[in-house]
């Protein structure tokens, strides 16, 4: 069984350790605990609603959140239940019984983040908008900014690769051959170092699943709290409470009136921790 298809198990659910329910691909089961696998098992939500703190912009067209970390953004699974869609949908519910208005309909999903990244994400309201935000993600004209934290140092460069869902050990990852899978480039540039870990600042020209974290990781600086990317790491991984990435600027075309809109949001306080102390390690 290919490695993605078990951390899916695990992440949603579907794992126990002895007897408890692990959703975290990265803990480590020792010899003598009794190992679980529950495929029928619904997976757990995370959170049961959304403050309005975390609606950075709301139209009737589209509406623009801030997910937390470790909130899935969207279904894995039929029936899956407290995810970052079903909030918002939630949210829209809400303010529109407040105002006596209608509910709302359904919500189009035309991009995601990884569960444990934090930052922006768009979620359209109509069909219009849907079918204009899915063109401008197929054309790659959206501005797409991360904040991430990685291992070593990390010079400014640019990563062009082709990514496969599964580069021979059940990862996904690069191939050479330049007929597999899907072009994905990324601009890096350093913000911060520290003696064992650069604060990057990450644009995406392309948007696959795991890009950012595959390109560093291959390139040997795979980012702190990396839970899958890590095995060719040679040296010690630094800690982190979670995966050290941060959607913080979201730029498109508003699909009406074709203005550029443009969001930006402040890296979250457990990144600004984990900063904090690379700050003083490094001054000691």
């Amino acid at each position: 069984m290919p490695w993605s298809r078990v951390r899916r198990m695990i992440e949603s659910g579907k794992v126990r350790v002895d007897h408890q329910t692990q959703t975290d691909p990265g803990h480590l089961v020792l010899p003598d605990q009794h190992l679980e696998i529950v495929p029928n098992a619904p997976r757990p939500a995370t959170r049961s609603r959304l403050s309005g703190e975390a609606i950075a912009f709301v139209d009737d067209h589209v509406v623009v959140v801030r997910k937390p970390p470790g909130i899935s953004a969207v279904p894995f699974e039929q029936g899956e239940r407290g995810t970052l869609h079903e909030l918002v949908r939630a949210w829209l519910n809400r303010s529109a019984a407040s105002r006596n208005d209608r509910a709302t309909g359904d919500l189009g999903i035309v991009h995601r983040i990884d569960k444990d990244t934090s930052g922006l994400l768009v979620f359209t309201r109509t069909l219009l908008a849907k079918r204009h935000l899915t063109q401008q993600f197929r054309f790659h004209t959206v501005e797409r900014v991360y904040f991430a934290i990685a291992q070593g140092r990390v010079d400014r460069t640019t990563f062009r690769s082709r990514i496969v869902q599964d580069r021979g050990d059940g990862l996904r990852g690069s191939t050479r051959d330049p007929r597999a899978g899907q072009e994905a480039t990324t601009h890096v540039e350093p913000i911060e170092r520290f003696d064992n870990a650069t604060l990057l600042r990450c644009r995406l020209e392309t948007g696959r699943t795991h890009q950012i974290r595959i390109h560093l990781s291959e390139a040997g600086h795979p980012l702190l709290g990396e839970p899958v990317y890590t095995r060719s790491f040679a040296g010690p991984l630094l800690r982190a409470p979670r995966l050290m990435l941060h959607a913080a600027v979201l730029g498109f075309e508003h699909p009406i009136g074709h203005r550029i809109v443009r969001f930006e949001d402040p890296l979250p306080e457990d990144m600004l921790k984990v900063l904090q102390a690379l700050r003083k390690e490094s001054a000691r």
